[in-house]
Order: structure tokens, then C-alpha cells, then sequence
């Protein structure tokens, strides 16, 4: 008899699985709305899939009577610049941080525990200073991204480097490489695709920091709507926006390891025969 360790699903199981779990949840949500409704009709808290449908019609396909705008849209639009803002300043910060920390001794050596008590600082705890100190604008929402998100993504490429083959080192100065051909020729081509999959794992508290600053301070974007229609307890609207913000993430993620896989499909191989 077969092991249930070493059986795998095929193509069309692997979709039947993966969308289980979905439609469990489906029918669930379902299922307890109707109940709710039944007992009240007036009920708030969960609204019928047809609700939710009318709102983010109205929300993304009718203009605003105030501003004019597409609401769903210019929220997506806002939240998303200042996601690939934070998210761009910390992969490159990181990038050279981290490598250096890895690579150089001396660096590793000054910096390697300022970095790791920075990382421990809550970035939610630092947000009332930097709204005072970078004010209310677009700046601080960007900089609680990066402070939250840097530390994690230098210690990570920094360990990532640390583990690189010293032989690898060792070959390329007999070979006569400089320090600086060296990061370019050996460091950095295995470091690239690590920092990808340390960005992949850093969507989730980016959204989480950006939601949280939207909330407190901003005129636009997606975590600002969800704070400002919780007072009329209109799930309609906060449902289908965290929905939303889930696509979003994940459509990053898979454009992410989907760059990996075209830009560095060495890896994969790598992975393979390992």
C-alpha cells in the first residue's frame, strides 16, 4: 500500500484542493449572512453577496458625485504608490546594506547590531514620531514602510551572503577579481533572486504598515476607506476591500516569482538537483 506521503495530486487535483478551501469558506460566509438575515433583515454586519456586488460597482465603475473620481480606483492608485515607494527605498537600501554587511567584515562588524536592535524596534510604536517628525503626508506613510521593512531585508540578504561557498570567494581573488568585481560577478547574481523571495515574504507587513498609516492620516487609499466607513459599520464596502487588497498582494507575489523564474531560472534548477 501506497504511503499518503508519497502520493501527489495531479493537474486537476491540485486545483480541486487548492480551491477547497475557498469554497468552504464560501458556503460558510453564505450560509451564516442568510441566517443573519432571516432573523434580521436590517442586519449589517454580513451582507449578502449581492450587496457587496452593488457596492463595488458603485464604488469602481461610478464617478464620485463629489470629487468626480472612481473611488475604488484612486484609492487602489494612492495606496499602491506609496506601497512601491517604501517597498523600492528598503529593496535598495537592503541591497547594498546587505551585501556589504555579509561580504566585508568591517561593515558586518558596525553595523550588523544596529540593525539587529533596529529590527526589534515595533514599527507601529515609532508612528506617532515619524508623523511629527516627516508630518502627515505622503513621506511618512513611506517611511513606516521602510523602517518596518528594511531591518528584516538586510539581516536576511546579510545571512544569505554569509552562507555563500568561501571557496567561491577564495577562486575568484586568485583569479584576480577585486572586491568590487567580486559583488558584481559572484555576490550579486545569487543575491538578486534571494532578495526577490525576502520581498515576496515582506508584502504582508508592508500592506499591514501601509493600512495602518492610511488609517490615522490620509485623504485617499485603501486602508483610509476601510476606516472611514467602519463608523456606519458598512461591511459592503470594508469586505470587498480587504478582498481586494488580498488580490493585490497576491498578484504581486506571483509577479515577483514569476520575475524570478524568467530572470533566474538557474535557481530553480539549482533547487532541483539539491
Amino acid at each position: 500500500m501506497r504511503r499518503i506521503i508519497n502520493r501527489r495530486p495531479g493537474r486537476g487535483g491540485i486545483v480541486f484542493w487548492g480551491a477547497l478551501p475557498f469554497l468552504g469558506a464560501a458556503a460558510l460566509y453564505a450560509v451564516a449572512s442568510a441566517l443573519r438575515l432571516a432573523e434580521n433583515p436590517n442586519d449589517k454586519l454580513l451582507p449578502p453577496l449581492s450587496a457587496m456586488v452593488a457596492t463595488v460597482a458603485r464604488l469602481a465603475f461610478t464617478p464620485d458625485a463629489r470629487t468626480g473620481d472612481y473611488l475604488m480606483w484612486a484609492d487602489t492608485v494612492a495606496s499602491l504608490h506609496r506601497l512601491g515607494l517604501g517597498l523600492g527605498v528598503a529593496t535598495a537600501a537592503a541591497l547594498v546594506i546587505g551585501i556589504a554587511m555579509g561580504l566585508i567584515p568591517y561593515v558586518r562588524a558596525g553595523l550588523s547590531p544596529f540593525v539587529a536592535i533596529l529590527s526589534m524596534v515595533p514599527p507601529m510604536a515609532v508612528l506617532p514620531v515619524l508623523f511629527i517628525v516627516f508630518g502627515l503626508d505622503e513621506l511618512s506613510k513611506v517611511v513606516l514602510i521602510v523602517v518596518g521593512v528594511t531591518p528584516f531585508l538586510i539581516r536576511d540578504l546579510a545571512m544569505r551572503t554569509g552562507e555563500l561557498p568561501a571557496e567561491q570567494i577564495v577562486k575568484a581573488q586568485t583569479l584576480g577579481g577585486s572586491t568590487w568585481q567580486i559583488v558584481l560577478r559572484v555576490v550579486l547574481p545569487q543575491m538578486l533572486p534571494r532578495l526577490v523571495d525576502a520581498v515576496r515574504l515582506s508584502l504582508g507587513p508592508a500592506w499591514l504598515f501601509l493600512i495602518s498609516a492610511e488609517a490615522i492620516a490620509a485623504t485617499e487609499g485603501l486602508g483610509y476607506r476601510i476606516f472611514l466607513v467602519r463608523r456606519y459599520l458598512a461591511m459592503d464596502v470594508i469586505l470587498p476591500y480587504v478582498a481586494w487588497i488580498t488580490v493585490l498582494a497576491f498578484v504581486s507575489d506571483y509577479l515577483l516569482r514569476l520575475f524570478n523564474a524568467r530572470c533566474f531560472p538557474w535557481l530553480k534548477a539549482g533547487k532541483g538537483s539539491a
